[in-house]
């Protein structure tokens, strides 16, 4: 149990660090009304079930018997746990640069683990506690049509097409064993090369918090920067630079250092060094992060996060482009 405990503790912290983290940061800053109120809050809703069963225990009593259901439960959910197991797989291989699943690889194996619920769920495949299946019930049988559904998207997406309903799950397209040329190429963990074009270029710059394993920044690139007005501004008005906060790759010794706004935190990595000047210029650790500023390193407006709508991107993206002009016509 203490061990089942502390690796549901490590596994789920992958999703609420970004909440958690956010939080904290504003106790960092001195500020402890809204830690407290948002942890009280992020107990109150993990702790709620437990609660419900303690006051109505009899509610226990009507759940249905454990038998040969339960097991095709525990089969599904199986395959379902090594799908996001790929996921997550995929995520550290992203980090650290592995380059082990590639976009076709973890797709692949996404298409094999699908076969293989829709083959059971059908009752072609067994495994030793099953029990006889008599016939396909009408939740079995939805349940192996959303498998087949989920198998024909993903074999759809294996030679480069967009997978949509999937954005932000698999890894992105440029990290692929095929070739490919997208429309917005940011520049990649390079903050000072990307202000010296920015320069050159007389353009403001995007600079874009992000990580390898974050699914809404990858959302927003797939199905945000494609949109035709945003991608006109993207790529025509700004210089981009995509930062990621949880790269792995080690800083050169000489620039390795303890923070001097973490206390007690070494800068050792790329990610390090982002995240650091994420939290200490602008007060967020959460990504995606936009921010756009001048050539010479102004802010233009208030950074956003995570923006679905592309008109409102929009508008970020043009607030950012009249104010970069005001600040060119009283030069």
């Amino acid at each position: 149990l203490l061990l089942m405990g502390l690796v549901f503790t490590l596994t789920s912290f992958s999703c609420t660090g970004p909440f958690v983290g956010t939080v904290m940061l504003a106790a960092v800053n001195g500020d402890w009304v809204w830690p407290l109120l948002g942890m009280t809050v992020f107990a109150t809703v993990f702790a709620l079930p437990f609660f419900l069963l303690a006051l109505f225990p009899t509610a226990l009593k009507s759940l249905p018997k454990s038998g040969g259901w339960l097991n095709s439960v525990k089969v599904v959910l199986g395959f379902v746990e090594l799908i996001f197991a790929v996921k997550f797989l995929s995520n550290a291989d992203l980090v650290a640069h592995w380059g082990i699943l590639k976009r076709e690889v973890f797709l692949g194996l996404w298409l094999l683990l699908g076969t293989g619920l829709f083959v059971y769920l059908i009752g072609k495949l067994k495994f030793p506690h099953d029990s006889p299946l008599q016939k396909l019930s009408p939740f079995r049988i939805s349940a192996a049509l959303l498998a087949l559904v989920f198998t024909a998207y993903t074999a759809y997406g294996i030679p480069g097409n967009d997978l949509r309903f999937f954005s932000g799950f698999p890894p992105p397209k440029f990290y692929s064993l095929q070739k490919t040329q997208s429309a917005i190429e940011p520049i990649k963990n390079d903050y000072e090369g990307a202000l010296a074009k920015a320069k050159a270029e007389n353009k403001p710059l995007m600079v874009d918090f992000t990580g390898w394993a974050c699914v809404n920044c990858r959302k927003m690139e797939e199905n945000v920067w494609p949109d035709m007005e945003v991608l006109k501004r993207l790529s025509e008005k700004y210089v981009i630079v995509s930062l990621y906060v949880d790269d792995k790759k080690e800083l050169p010794e000489n620039e390795q250092r303890m923070s001097d706004f973490f206390q007690g935190k070494k800068i050792k990595t790329v990610g390090n060094k982002f995240s650091e000047m994420q939290a200490k210029y602008f007060g967020s650790n959460s990504q995606p992060f936009y921010v756009l500023i001048s050539p010479d390193e102004k802010l233009l407006n208030t950074p956003r996060g995570y923006t679905p709508d592309p008109k409102e991107y929009v508008s970020f993206l043009d607030c950012g482009l009249n104010a970069y002009q005001e600040i060119n016509g009283h030069q």
